[in-house]
């Protein structure tokens, strides 16, 4: 199986003296999806929760939304010519009933680590209705000073990222600031979906008192993936991007961006927020 680190030798330039050694890198490594033994999708991907990624993904499209509608998940043998595993293909077999979706050349998407999802036909294609509508979630309050913690808190528990440099992350919060669980991927979607996948296979969506914390812009696609798991509060220490505010604000999730130290600017959702100047 493909490591999370790898060493390459680089030759480092300090104050105009050269010296070569080596230096550890995250790994990127494509991971292809497939469905019921159909190629779905490729994503560039750090590995590790394969499984978890997968699963994911499959969430954020609307295909599964609970544990019961997932049989198995695989890494695909002989994905070699020589009959080798990769451990870079995985099939998902869905549960006998579950309705598949018909995978044609729009779903057949390419993913990667900077861009997400890619090559939708339209904008359309990309608003996939949730089984989890976040209006209808449970009421959660969140204290500014609650969230100002939380990039700290997942900056510190990101292992990988003190030996590379090069990996996002994504954090789950309850709404009482504990940390649920985190990943890093050299993708920020791929994080996001390891969450939710870890999630998902153990039954655990909707995610209705949550805060999904990323580490950093919040795009339309990390807008898309915590509606599909019905997280009511999305936060991001970068900025949004315009159509992740205009999903959040018809969804009704709550979406922070610019979340550094005690500042942050709240785009959608305020209401959640438990702001100071209310009485």
């Amino acid at each position: 199986m493909g490591r999370v680190t790898e060493r390459r030798r680089t030759i480092r330039i300090r104050d105009g003296a050269a010296t070569a050694r080596p230096d550890t890198l995250v790994a990127e490594e494509p991971l292809e999806i497939r469905l019921n033994g159909r190629p779905l999708a490729i994503t560039m991907r750090t590995p590790g929760d394969d499984f978890a990624l997968a699963a994911g993904f499959l969430v954020s499209e609307g295909v599964v939304g609970s544990a019961s509608e997932l049989r198995s998940i695989v890494y695909c043998a002989g994905a070699r010519d020589d009959g080798t595993n990769t451990y870079n293909v995985v099939d998902v077999r869905l549960a006998p009933g579950v309705p598949v979706p018909d995978i044609t050349l729009e779903r057949n998407v390419y993913t990667t680590s900077s861009c997400g999802l890619c090559g939708k036909a339209s904008l359309d294609a990309v608003r996939t209705s949730t089984r989890f509508p976040v209006a209808d979630a449970p009421p959660v309050r969140i204290g500014p000073g609650l969230l100002s913690g939380l990039p700290d808190r997942l900056r510190a528990a990101q292992r990988v990222f003190d030996r590379t440099g090069g990996l996002h992350a994504a954090a789950l919060f309850s709404e009482k600031g504990e940390l649920l669980d985190v990943r890093e991927d050299v993708g920020r979607h791929n994080a996001v979906d390891k969450l939710i996948g870890r999630a998902v296979r153990e039954d655990l969506l909707p995610l209705s008192r949550v805060i999904l914390l990323v580490s950093g812009r919040a795009s339309f696609e990390l807008a898309q993936k915590a509606v599909m798991a019905g997280i009511p509060v999305l936060a991001a220490v970068s900025a949004p991007s315009s159509l992740a505010v205009d999903l959040a604000a018809e969804s009704g999730l709550t979406l922070v961006g610019f979340l550094r130290g005690p500042d942050m600017n709240v785009y959608a959702g305020e209401e959640r927020i438990a702001l100071r100047s209310e009485v």
